[in-house]
């Protein structure tokens, strides 16, 4: 009978799990790359690629000069020349096939759009609808805050939050108190508030004093497609006597974990991924976690910390 798994290695299976396109089994070594205007701004797999193929006014598909079998790139058609053409047609394309049903991803549809670009502060190429950004390998970001408090017996405390069973994605699992995807063209502060005050009735008075912390960055893969995150990371620093309320329904609940407690909860299958990381950030930044103790720390560190300029 094999041994349990240790802290370290449960924490690290989560980090590989959010770093998924990088295992053995991925999707990766067959994914095309994906340009607007001559420049890379995500990946296709070969799933979504049979449907972009139909649609050549829309989609520039570039072969092999000697093997027209073997698909080099794929370009969003260069007469759309202008942000808001692309956004329009695409958004078109992908009405039509979230109406045939095609994409298990689609089922989520938003109707929020995400910016595509190549980076964060770079030109914004077109918009596309969010729960399709999979399907392109582009990337996406998003706003995480750890809200702590200093509790008068306890000492350092976090409030979780407990996802909504009828969440799209990963319901009924532990999240951070507050988080969000940013929508394209809202300022990340402005995100930051906004979440905090829909997920958690954190007013603004409070919100505001979030000390940006840094980011994560990692890619995972899975049945709805290619995830390149980076999630801007924020501490937020809670009176002890507050406490998070349900608003928008996107959180069905909160609890307030000792420090200890919510080490032993990132490293469960109950935390949604990502966010497990967040909370890592966190330990490792306030030295509940050090590298003289945990055998892994190199590791943790890279893997919230992938340099996805290098995959896209």
């Amino acid at each position: 009978m094999a041994a349990p798994m240790s802290w370290s290695e449960r924490m690290l299976a989560v980090i590989k799990w959010c770093n998924s396109f990088y295992e053995r089994g991925s999707s990766r070594s067959r994914c095309k790359p994906f340009l607007i205007a001559g420049q890379k701004v995500g990946l296709i797999r070969p799933d979504v690629l049979v449907h972009l193929e139909k649609h050549p006014s829309i989609f520039t598909i570039e072969r092999d000069s000697e093997d027209t079998s073997n698909i080099i790139q794929v370009s969003l058609s260069p007469s759309l020349s202008a942000p808001e053409e692309r956004t329009s047609k695409v958004d078109q394309f992908l009405q039509s096939l979230r109406q045939q049903d095609v994409f298990v991803a689609l089922k989520g549809w938003r109707d929020e759009k995400y910016g595509v670009n190549v980076s964060y502060h770079t030109e914004r190429l077109m918009d596309m609808e969010r729960s399709a950004t999979g399907l392109f390998g582009t990337r996406q970001y998003g706003v995480h805050i750890n809200g702590y408090c200093t509790h008068p017996t306890k000492g350092v405390c976090m409030w979780i939050g407990r996802r909504s069973p009828n969440k799209q994605t990963f319901p009924n699992q532990l999240d951070n108190v507050a988080a969000g995807g940013l929508p394209a063209g809202m300022p990340i502060m402005e995100c930051l508030m906004k979440e905090c005050e829909e997920e958690a009735s954190i007013p603004q008075s409070i919100s505001k004093h979030a000390k940006p912390v840094g980011s994560i960055s990692y890619f995972y893969e899975d049945d709805r497609g290619l995830f390149p995150e980076t999630q801007f990371l924020f501490d937020l620093e809670l009176p002890p006597d507050f406490i998070p309320q349900v608003c928008d329904g996107e959180a069905s609940e909160f609890y307030l974990y000792t420090l200890e407690e919510v080490k032993e909860k990132i490293a469960s299958t109950e935390f949604k991924p990502n966010c497990a990381l967040v909370v890592l950030d966190f330990l490792i930044r306030h030295g509940y976690i050090s590298p003289d103790k945990e055998p892994y720390f190199l590791l943790f560190l890279e893997g919230m910390h992938e340099n996805l300029s290098r995959t896209l």
